[in-house]
């Protein structure tokens, strides 16, 4: 269950703080949701219609840009690896043999091949990359899905960013809400969609607890509730309480909630052409989110920490996943009218080593990567930037995660001077960089 309050103090009887709003909280009603909900008001039903959502697909691990997006086919086996390269729909460019799906759909996507990570650390770079701003132990940088739900706010009931898989890394604040506060953290959806009897835990009851069982333990708490509130020092810890219960029984009760997560009622032939697997269900599931009110979805997948059996581990098991769904992903977006506005971006941790190493593996790579954006204006079939001949350094059209944050902000109409106050009132630049000119 997610606690609501991180304080613990006692009062006169020993029940801690923590422990009472833990049982008056929607555990009590056979429910439980994250804190992305408390203090928070929910907007109206009427969107502007140049809103933009985003899908950001979050690949933990760091993958190879050598044996994807950037292969080498000139350079020493020791560098080209095992993989031979193909043609893609653009002339002149060419992709690995493992990427068929991704080389024919080119046209739907911009490549970065220019990017510099500037890191090669794990967790250092979810922060880093998921919100263009390096880790500061005195600053406490929000994730750009964080970003949109604090600038933007709800839309329907649905909460306005959203999380599926748990394959990031917190260590340095990674994919949170920073100084921005939890309410505006994502709401973690950690059920695998491809599963037989896919359900969401924190928005379906519990076997047996009907909606009018839920309806009498509401006007039960609500009573508790009332009786400690004439003892309680802090009241207004319970207006933000009441937010919270409001927000989260209309996401419950609403019936657009459970429509949003019933990917079942989706066509069989359309399922299949996702990918009958995780990653393949979870992108379809993320076009459903946006299509109920969700502002922004980060997918999370993981295993592309390659530093022994690369070649194997991305043919077998890493890549297919994502070369079939991605491409149908944005051929699904387009014929419903919704690629215009929506921003699809694909990132990961860093590059890897231009030399195989003796495990038949690539290590972290501090100086070079690729990332990927399609939707909302990025031109399709454009590629951006090159690496020198073994794929080492950046050697044309250099830009850094910073940028690229800048770029998503600018796609989504986040202002570029936006500023948040920390917990301690300072006030807080939240974006810095330059956004990519040639996809604007």
């Amino acid at each position: 269950m997610f606690d609501l309050l991180p304080q613990t103090t006692r009062n006169c009887e020993g029940l801690s703080r923590r422990g009472f709003l833990q049982l008056g909280s929607l555990a009590g009603l056979g429910v439980s949701l994250p804190v992305a909900f408390a203090g928070k008001a929910i907007a109206d039903n009427t969107a502007r219609a140049e809103d933009v959502n985003c899908i950001l697909i979050w690949s933990q691990g760091g993958i190879s840009h050598h044996d994807t997006f950037d292969p080498k086919p000139r350079a020493p086996v020791s560098v080209r690896g095992e993989f031979n390269v193909i043609n893609t729909a653009t002339p002149g460019v060419q992709f690995t043999e493992i990427l068929p799906n991704m080389a024919r759909e080119q046209k739907r996507f911009g490549l970065l091949r220019g990017w510099n990570p500037q890191n090669a650390s794990h967790g250092m770079a979810d922060q880093w990359v998921m919100s263009g701003r390096k880790f500061n132990p005195a600053v406490a940088y929000p994730c750009y899905g964080s970003v949109v739900s604090y600038r933007k706010g709800f839309k329907t009931t649905m909460p306005p960013f959203m999380q599926l898989g748990s394959s990031l890394s917190r260590l340095f604040g990674g994919g949170s809400a920073g100084v921005l506060g939890l309410e505006h953290n994502p709401f973690e959806m950690l059920a695998d969609p491809n599963a037989a009897k896919f359900n969401v835990r924190d928005i379906t009851p519990p076997q047996g607890v009907t909606m009018d069982r839920i309806d009498r333990r509401r006007k039960m708490l609500a009573r508790v509730d009332q009786l400690q509130r004439a003892v309680d020092l802090q009241p207004a810890a319970y207006e933000a309480l009441d937010e919270h219960y409001k927000a989260a029984l209309n996401m419950i009760t609403a019936p657009a909630t459970k429509k949003a997560f019933a990917i079942d009622e989706e066509d069989a032939k359309l399922r299949d052409a996702y990918g009958r697997n995780k990653f393949g269900q979870s992108c379809l599931l993320a076009r459903r989110l946006l299509e109920s009110g969700v502002r922004f979805v980060t997918l999370t997948s993981g295993g592309w920490d390659t530093h022994q059996n690369n070649f194997k581990t991305l043919k077998d098991r890493s890549i297919p996943p994502v070369d079939q769904a991605l491409p149908q992903l944005l051929i699904d977006l387009e014929q419903r009218g919704m690629l215009d506005t929506t921003l699809v971006c694909w990132l990961t941790d860093f590059g890897r080593t231009p030399k195989v190493n003796s495990a038949s593996g690539r290590d972290h790579w501090a100086s070079t990567g690729f990332a990927l954006m399609a939707g909302a204006g990025v031109p399709g079939g454009h590629v951006l930037g090159a690496t020198d001949a073994d794929g080492g350094k950046v050697a044309k059209d250099e830009y850094h995660s910073v940028d690229i944050a800048t770029t998503i902000y600018k796609k989504l109409g986040i202002p570029a001077n936006l500023i948040a106050r920390a917990p301690d009132g300072r006030p807080v630049r939240l974006i810095e960089g330059e956004p990519i000119k040639e996809w604007m």
